[in-house]
């Protein structure tokens, strides 16, 4: 995983300072719209109700929010064509090699290397585009709200917090057999375009065809193990959200929080199922990638060293 960042450091260090600048404040701004739920509910419930104060909350929680999505589209933007930048500069050292190796005559499949200019540059591409600033925004999230439900009301703040560990330990466990699943899913991918370049096509069908069958259920067992670990993280969001609210109407009812309370750490609990279920596809992501990174390095030889670039165009 080191050597797949450290890559992508190197391809585009300056701009990725900035997306993660842009993280860090798209983070903070994260609980900022829970306080203004939480001020705007009190102060229905209190006695007295005054209309402009109301407004101007509304006010303040749009223009957090606006501001919120402004910053969000920013990042979004600039992620997104750094990914297409570094789409472009893999196929175009995988492109470089391909033409090394029609001239040397090296033991490197053709089909294999289409696959890899195709296929596999436009995933890398894509990740190395969001490889830091994607777990930045939703770790910030999850610190901001945890944090500003665990000021308000603690033992609420407790059960947000309980929820994360064991769905980490979900994903830990089954995403080492999915990663299996992944490398032998691109190895018997690659081995299959290989044969479809050979000249007696006819000959190698079968195989070719037992090949898809392994694709198909090497791919079966990959969903069998994701949709599984999936299920159980949906039951403990579930049964967290239920957690809050019975402690949350049992502290209300003896006095010791108010109802805003109760409402802003409900609305936190949704926002961090958000940032936890993205945090797990990004982890799921990043495991596959480094498989696919480690693969596609050995496309390139021992001599690997000549085809490294200091950076992509801006």
């Amino acid at each position: 995983m080191l050597r797949l960042y450290a890559a992508i450091w190197r391809a585009s260090a300056k701009r990725q300072i900035i997306l993660i600048l842009l993280s860090l404040a798209v983070a903070a701004l994260a609980a900022a719209p829970l306080e203004f739920q939480r001020d705007i509910i009190n102060h229905l419930t209190s006695d007295a109700v005054e209309k402009a104060s109301l407004l101007w909350m509304g006010a303040g929680m749009l223009g957090v929010i606006l501001l919120s999505l402004a910053l969000k589209w920013l990042l979004g933007y600039r992620a997104g064509t750094l990914g297409e930048d570094m789409i472009r500069l893999i196929r175009r050292l995988l492109l470089t090699r391909a033409n090394d190796v029609d001239e040397a005559d090296e033991d490197v499949g053709k089909g294999t290397l289409t696959t890899a200019i195709s296929a596999e540059a436009e995933e890398l591409g894509k990740f190395a585009g969001g490889a830091f600033t994607d777990p930045v925004v939703q770790i910030g999230t999850l610190v901001s709200v945890i944090g500003y439900i665990s000021s308000t009301q603690p033992w609420l703040g407790l059960i947000a917090l309980s929820m994360i560990a064991p769905q980490n330990a979900i994903v830990l466990i089954s995403q080492r057999k999915v990663n299996r699943f992944v490398a032998e899913r691109v190895r018997i991918l690659r081995s299959a375009t290989d044969h479809l370049t050979t000249e007696d096509l006819e000959r190698v069908t079968r195989d070719i065809h037992d090949q898809f069958d392994a694709i198909y259920e090497t791919r079966r067992r990959m969903f069998l193990w994701k949709l599984s670990a999936k299920f159980a993280l949906s039951v403990i969001n579930g049964a967290g959200t239920v957690g809050v609210l019975m402690l949350g109407g049992w502290l209300v009812l003896n006095g010791k929080t108010d109802v805003g309370t109760v409402v802003a750490a409900t609305s936190g609990l949704a926002r961090i199922q958000g940032p936890t279920a993205f945090l797990i596809a990004f982890y799921r992501q990043v495991s596959a990638n480094r498989i696919k990174f480690e693969l596609m390095l050995e496309l390139f030889g021992p001599d690997r060293e000549r085809y490294r670039q200091p950076g992509a165009r801006a």
